[in-house]
């Protein structure tokens, strides 16, 4: 029988870390929580977690900031949830590009967030993806930033090779035209749309009707390999 998760939970609202203590013990996870930065640093320099969920306004020193510790730091794969007060879009932005996995917006259904953690720790878990993704006879190498048609080498913009990258990290998951927007050069939704037609053009057998680079209705954008 495998050991159940342990998620650290880092927030000064009392109430909020009492409630996601309880319910995320209820789901059957080993639960630490921290009421801010100084004790979960204290937490993290001496337990090994495999989620953490920080809210980013607390007093003293804030998530973002504790974000950038763990990522600095010995803990530094350890996957990271961020809570945050509705509508701080340039918190949210700051945080994905910092290294957060996934954000919620306050307030929340703890149920909402119990599913999301479920994801993080599925995904956390995986196998290394493969260094090379292939795509109807293309073949693409994130580490080498090449796209290869046989012997010969397909030219990808900056623009195109960030977002070829993006997705084929997730190869097979959703991911969501905001976070593309945060997680390359593009800027702005309306630009990822651009570059994802564009990118299109390069990679589908039929562009007018993809079936590697598909749309998801209401979220973004999926990676299909072969």
């Amino acid at each position: 029988m495998t050991d159940p998760a342990h998620i650290l939970v880092v927030d000064d609202d009392d109430r909020i870390r009492d409630l996601l203590k309880r319910f995320l013990s209820r789901e059957g996870y080993r639960v630490t929580a921290a009421p801010d930065a100084e004790t979960a640093r204290r937490f993290l320099a001496n337990m090994t977690f495999d989620l953490a969920i920080l809210d980013i306004m607390m007093p003293g020193e804030d998530g973002l900031s504790l974000l950038a510790a763990i990522r600095s730091g010995r803990e530094k794969e350890t996957p990271v949830m961020l809570l945050t007060a509705r509508g701080q879009a340039s918190d949210r932005i700051e945080g994905l590009k910092s290294g957060a996995d996934d954000y919620l917006p306050k307030p929340f259904e703890p149920e909402e967030l119990a599913l999301r953690c479920a994801a993080i720790l599925r995904r956390s878990h995986k196998e290394t993806p493969p260094d090379e993704v292939e795509m109807s006879g293309l073949v693409f190498n994130a580490a080498r930033g090449e796209l290869r048609e046989g012997d010969r080498r397909v030219r990808l913009t900056d623009a195109e090779l960030q977002l070829l990258s993006v997705l084929a990290a997730k190869a097979g998951e959703p991911v969501s035209r905001e976070d593309l927007a945060a997680l390359t050069s593009a800027g702005m939704e309306r630009s990822v749309d651009v570059q994802v037609t564009r990118l299109r053009r390069k990679i589908e057998p039929n562009p007018r009707e993809p079936v590697h680079i598909q749309t998801v209705r209401g979220v973004g954008y999926r990676l299909m390999p072969d």
